[in-house]
């Protein structure tokens, strides 16, 4: 189970996390936590985001990245993980990809948590930190003295709550223009590799919860649909890229069309006038030849008429 959760500050993003490390035993990553246990730390990473930290600038990408290999590494991130706090934009978003794919670690699920703005600005306003363990509370769904007599697991002894400079309503309106800006075209970023849930967040805390797990449950169903993260960075897609890709998916979906039969139709069209001429040659009448007059008559007359001369010339002699 590898997730992302998305949302704008204070729907609730912490509070699920915290939840879904108890009832599935995966650790969640907060780039804040990594950061803040790294500049302790006496090593080359440690000093340099101690150094980037004192300065009052922010952390750059390639740090953070690196803070999450590290992490990814450990032993109780091997089932699955939570990323809380990261990405951040676009440009983070393709970075993670491209450090899982090497990783062989890709996202299951992002699920994006949807609370209405008005909401966003009470919850925020009664949030509340542990000094310590950065355990997030909040004033409206925690009872008064719940959070003080739970055990903060860093120092065995209550937390200690602060609320954060930025918690504060005169701020709310910039955060949310921010996120609005840099974090929320990551629900279509993810929308198009087909892992992205979304959820409804605002109601009660448990239903909520059982609508996250329901999101998370349904995963398997795109699971398939994804494309397998590459390792190299792809070039930026430009308008003439888009527009071929558009001629060849037009190309495949159109049907072939098949030249006429022309040779066929040739060679059949003899055999139909041959099997014509011989229908006609079974149904005409056969003509009856033209009767000839028999030699032997005209030899008979003729005969005839020579004897009638000679009998007349005979008669002349006698009567001379």
């Amino acid at each position: 189970m590898r997730i992302v959760l998305l949302g704008a500050p204070g729907s609730g993003k912490g509070t699920q996390s915290q939840r879904l490390v108890e009832r599935h035993g995966i650790p969640q990553i907060s780039t804040g936590d990594l950061l803040r246990a790294a500049r302790t730390k006496d090593t080359e990473l440690g000093r340099k985001v101690k150094a980037t930290m004192d300065a009052g600038q922010l952390v750059d990408d390639d740090i953070v990245l690196d803070m999450i290999r590290e992490r990814l590494g450990e032993p109780d991130a091997q089932p699955g993980f939570i990323l809380d706090g990261f990405p951040r934009n676009i440009a983070q978003a393709k970075a993670l990809d491209i450090l899982l794919g090497e990783l062989g670690k890709p996202l299951d699920t992002v699920v994006q948590m949807d609370v209405d703005y008005g909401e966003l600005t009470r919850r925020i306003a009664g949030r509340r930190s542990c000094s310590n363990c950065g355990r997030v509370f909040n004033l409206l769904t925690c009872p008064p003295g719940q959070a003080e007599n739970e055990t903060c697991p860093k120092t065995g002894g209550p937390h200690q709550l602060f609320q954060r400079p930025d918690d504060n309503e005169a701020t709310v309106a910039e955060r949310l223009k921010v996120y609005d800006e840099k974090t929320k075209p990551l629900i279509e970023f993810y929308r198009e590799q087909g892992i992205l849930r979304a959820i409804d967040a605002e109601g009660e805390l448990d239903e909520v919860t059982e609508r996250l797990e329901e999101a998370l449950g349904s995963r398997g169903s795109s699971g398939g649909k994804r494309k397998a993260v590459a390792v190299v960075k792809a070039a930026p897609a430009t308008a003439a890229s888009k527009k071929a890709a558009g001629r060849k998916s037009a190309a495949k979906k159109a049907p072939v069309k098949k030249a006429p039969a022309k040779k066929s139709a040739a060679k059949k069209a003899p055999v139909k006038r041959a099997v014509a001429k011989k229908s006609a040659a079974r149904t005409a009448p056969p003509k009856k030849a033209p009767a000839k007059k028999s030699p032997g008559k005209k030899t008979a007359s003729k005969k005839a008429a020579a004897k009638k001369g000679s009998r007349k010339g005979a008669k002349g002699r006698g009567k001379r």
